[in-house]
């Protein structure tokens, strides 16, 4: 529910840069850390989509510099309309054009792997010219390694819960990522870093919207594919993906991308492929939710940490 006060300040906010028109609250939405969409008809511009988020104005800026490269490049994105402005202390707003529909994949995995593969591959090489400057750290289910040396990204919230909650296996298997890949040397690019079919949109088997570019990022271009080859198939409920359609993910992505990767890429790959489960299930013990991610991973890591070469 979106308290008024936001709401006016927001509608305020519209009629000054959109000019006049009709502002509706839409659901809120999670990307890097929970936003609100709105629903902007404006009587100049039409239908426009308004996103609310605590985040920094350089930050966010940024991601609307690389959204607008994707959506001038063909890519199948919105394209952001207006700067990103302060609405209040730690509160940033923006607009984009309004690029509803297409339908989010919820079929089998392994034959969805290899399309949703090649549509990240397409997005890559429109981005591989970009600095990785300025994107900050990245969202907490891509950040393995946070500045404070702690296992997990800091998270007042989540932190102040009762971390025995969370089996110590959980704990166990993020050390093992974490050292991973912070042995790493491979250069930093820009990306999607939250890769799930709950972003996407297609139309049949062609791609028509790609969402939440709050959360893109700036780690090795392996991290980021096994990150996305993990995560690729979650809906509604987050989980992780069978290693085969993985497999899949990463084969075709190197195929769309015409080349293949190192030794250390592929373990890199393979390691970074467990992270956002380890966040999702780290989550669903502390919330006391349904084990999905938890089931998931528990079967899956002692082969995915086999292929990232972690003894």
């Amino acid at each position: 529910m979106v308290l008024r006060s936001m709401f006016v300040e927001v509608e305020a906010w519209c009629f000054r840069v959109l000019g006049h028109g009709t502002l509706t609250s839409l659901r809120a939405e999670a990307g890097g850390q929970m936003s609100h969409q709105f629903r902007y008809d404006s009587d100049e511009q039409g239908t426009v989509a308004v996103k609310v988020r605590p985040d920094s104005t350089d930050r966010i800026s940024r991601c609307l510099q690389i959204q607008r490269i994707a959506a001038d490049a063909g890519f199948p994105c919105a394209r952001p309309l207006t700067r990103a402005d302060l609405l209040e202390p730690g509160v940033v707003v923006s607009a984009e054009t309004w690029l509803a529909g297409g339908e989010m994949h919820s079929g089998g995995e392994v034959s969805f792997a290899a399309r949703s593969a090649r549509l990240l591959a397409g997005l890559m090489e429109i981005l591989e010219s970009q600095s990785p400057t300025g994107l900050g750290a990245p969202p907490p289910w891509m950040h393995w390694n946070p500045p404070t040396g702690g296992l997990w990204p800091t998270n007042p919230v989540v932190d102040a819960m009762n971390q025995d909650l969370v089996p110590g296996h959980v704990h166990d298997i993020a050390r093992s990522v974490s050292r991973r890949l912070a042995q790493g040397v491979l250069p930093l690019v820009v990306g999607h870093g939250d890769w799930e079919s709950q972003n996407l949109r297609w139309q049949g088997d062609l791609p028509w919207a790609v969402h939440d570019w709050d959360s893109l990022v700036a780690l090795p271009e392996a991290a980021i594919v096994g990150a996305a080859s993990g995560a690729f198939a979650s809906t509604a409920t987050p989980t992780l993906s069978t290693i085969e359609s993985s497999g899949n993910f990463i084969d075709a992505y190197q195929q769309a991308r015409d080349r293949r990767f190192t030794d250390e890429e592929q373990e890199v790959a393979w390691a970074a492929s467990l992270w956002p489960a380890l966040h999702n299930a780290r989550g669903e013990s502390l919330f006391q939710s349904p084990p999905v991610a938890l089931d998931a991973l528990t079967c899956q890591a002692p082969e995915r940490l086999q292929r990232a070469g972690v003894p």
